[in-house]
């Protein structure tokens, strides 16, 4: 059995449509949507709106911690649109979405990231494609439990959510072979992103599911250059499986 898994996909529909080639399955962890891309500026929702140099103060203001500056800065740009500013950004999202899920290959397991807008998918799924979030699956005899979205930072991405609703999710899950999570367990070598400079938030609740379950393995995302990619807790194997926008290369999961 082959699987395939990604996360981070942030607008890459080129190469995702190429994620299941040779699989059996493809897994996906979230974080479709490219609203802001911290590598190229010209990319993405916001440039799309108010141009690269724009997003480039904006990247300068969120890498400084100034999230105050950040968000009255965006206020003053989306005031100067017509309309309700939320329209113009599901518009873009919906655009997105509508391109990526018609590039996703099949079967596919998917789950939310932080960035991403849960009450939209299902507006854009078709046979083969399903999306589970504090729910379990089966994948060639294996099961698979999945845990979608991220804790709530000053960044506060669409997606945030509760620590106590996000560890009920987890332990919903229960015991599984593979625990499938957007954002990492709370091991700080997994949370700091080199380029960025600073570290993410990771979850607690799935560290404690982790040491106390053992699955063979434990997959995640959302930190885009990590100080390292993977870990063993116990005889679980915790991997990033990459910035898939980043790397365009999918993390192979084979058994």
């Amino acid at each position: 059995m082959r699987v395939h898994v990604v996360s981070d996909v942030h607008g890459r529909a080129d190469a995702l449509a190429r994620a299941g080639d040779g699989a059996d399955a493809l897994v996906c962890l979230g974080d479709l949507i490219l609203f802001v891309d911290y590598d190229d500026h010209a990319q993405g929702i916001f440039p799309d709106l108010f141009g690269a140099e724009r997003a480039a103060e904006l990247i300068a203001l969120r890498t400084a911690k100034r999230f105050d500056e950040a968000r009255a800065m965006s206020a003053r740009l989306w005031a100067t649109l017509d309309g309700d500013p939320r329209e113009h950004i599901e518009r873009r999202v919906r655009s997105q979405y509508e391109t990526l899920f018609a590039a996703m290959p099949t079967p596919a397991f998917l789950t939310y990231g932080n960035v991403d807008l849960p009450r939209l998918w299902g507006d854009y799924l078709r046979p083969g494609i399903q999306v589970l979030d504090g729910q379990v699956a089966e994948i060639g005899g294996l099961r698979f439990g999945f845990v979608g979205g991220g804790l709530r930072t000053p960044y506060r991405t669409p997606y945030e959510i509760s620590d106590e609703e996000y560890a009920a999710k987890v332990e919903a899950v229960g015991e599984v072979d593979v625990l499938c999570c957007h954002i990492p367990p709370a091991v700080p070598e997994l949370l700091y992103d080199v380029v960025a400079r600073r570290f993410e938030r990771g979850s607690e609740a799935t560290l404690a599911a982790i040491e106390r379950t053992q699955p063979r393995y434990a997959l995640f995302g959302h930190v885009h250059n990590p100080l390292y990619a993977r870990t063993r807790i116990g005889r679980t194997e915790c991997v990033n499986v990459g910035h898939f926008r980043g790397r365009g290369e999918p993390f192979v999961l084979e058994w």
